[in-house]
């Protein structure tokens, strides 16, 4: 008998989540604007290369926030026919952009903080610069954290990408302040470079690891996690002439999912049978996981391989009782091939 499924539900809200995304790349392109310009200020005041490094950062939020702006309105835009699976992978892109400029602000700041040993190290009005720093990294605390959580709600990794930097930024801006006391404290001038290389050195570790997750996703780098959330709403339907599933793959284009996998289904069933099943089970997980995409099934049938993990009742070709459902499992589901039939 063929399972009842429920039918789809759409996923609901999809245009008010475009523009809260939107809503909140903008709101860390003003954000990063006004502290952009408390940042310069500070090192006007202080002539200090580790608040100059700070403010370099920021100008790479502000970069990247534009950057994000556009990766945000063109990964909105739906499927068409030259890009079937949708223009999400342009996050990966934008991700990746963030994560080169990233790399070429540390560059920069090494390259000040040679400057500023060779010419000798002065620095100056250490207290206001500090707390106007320690103001802004604050600001970047609550904004880096707005953005992560409001990208991992809406599943947009620009946003993700763009909240991790200005998190980075907050961890840079409290080490500057921490050194400054030190320099501010024991007079010892050297000290402010010091700090700037290694804002230097952590900048260039946070650009290496953002480039390198958005080569994984453009490059259709398996997801473990992905596959695991796929193959725990699979498992809820399996029974009743679904039996088992192999060859799953999936990939993430921005919001949009695509997943495909071999069903084993048993081999008396009709194709126009055997279609039915496979098409409601996947309406169905992708209704479940909550995700915007689409679930594709080719159906294998089950040479009598699966007698002992299938329930199906009253069927005439079993040539061994059943025993249990076994759950399914990342390492046979991956695999391409069913197993051979053991005489």
């Amino acid at each position: 008998m063929t399972p009842e499924l429920a039918p789809p539900a759409a996923v609901p809200g999809v245009d008010d989540d475009a523009r809260i995304r939107l809503r909140a790349g903008i709101l860390s392109l003003v954000v990063s604007l006004i502290l952009l310009g408390a940042k310069y200020q500070a090192y006007r005041m202080t002539g200090s290369t580790a608040i100059l490094s700070d403010a370099l950062e920021t100008i790479v939020n502000v970069v990247a926030a534009l950057f994000a702006i556009g990766g945000l309105v063109f990964a909105g835009r739906p499927a068409d026919r030259n890009h079937p699976y949708g223009h999400g992978k342009i996050e990966f892109f934008s991700a990746a952009f963030e994560g080169g400029l990233i790399a070429f602000a540390a560059v920069v700041i090494v390259y000040e903080v040679g400057r500023s040993l060779l010419a000798g190290p002065e620095v100056r009005q250490l207290g206001m610069g500090g707390l106007i720093i320690l103001f802004t990294g604050l600001v970047n605390l609550v904004l880096g954290w707005y953005l992560v959580r409001t990208g991992r709600r809406y599943r947009s990794l620009t946003l993700v990408a763009d909240g991790q930097h200005v998190l980075a930024d907050f961890l840079t801006s409290s080490g500057i302040v921490v050194g400054l006391g030190l320099v501010y404290l024991t007079g010892i001038a050297w000290l402010d470079p010091v700090i700037a290389l290694v804002v230097a050195l952590s900048l260039m570790w946070t650009g290496f690891r953002l480039v390198r997750y958005a080569a994984g996703g453009l490059l259709d780098e398996e997801d473990s996690a992905l596959l695991t959330r796929v193959l725990s709403g699979l498992q809820a339907y399996v029974g009743r002439g679904v039996i088992r599933v192999h060859h799953l793959r999936a990939i993430r284009s921005g919001r949009f999912h695509h997943v495909e996998a071999h069903l084993v289904v048993p081999e008396f069933w009709s194709v126009d049978r055997a279609h039915e099943v496979a098409e409601d089970v996947a309406a169905r997980v992708i209704q479940d996981l909550g995700v915007e995409g689409e679930m594709v099934f080719h159906t294998d049938p089950c040479h009598r391989i699966y007698c002992a993990v299938c329930d199906l009742e009253d069927c005439p070709i079993r040539r061994e009782p059943f025993r249990k459902v076994t759950p399914l499992t990342l390492e046979e589901a991956v695999q391409p091939d069913m197993p051979r039939l053991v005489p």
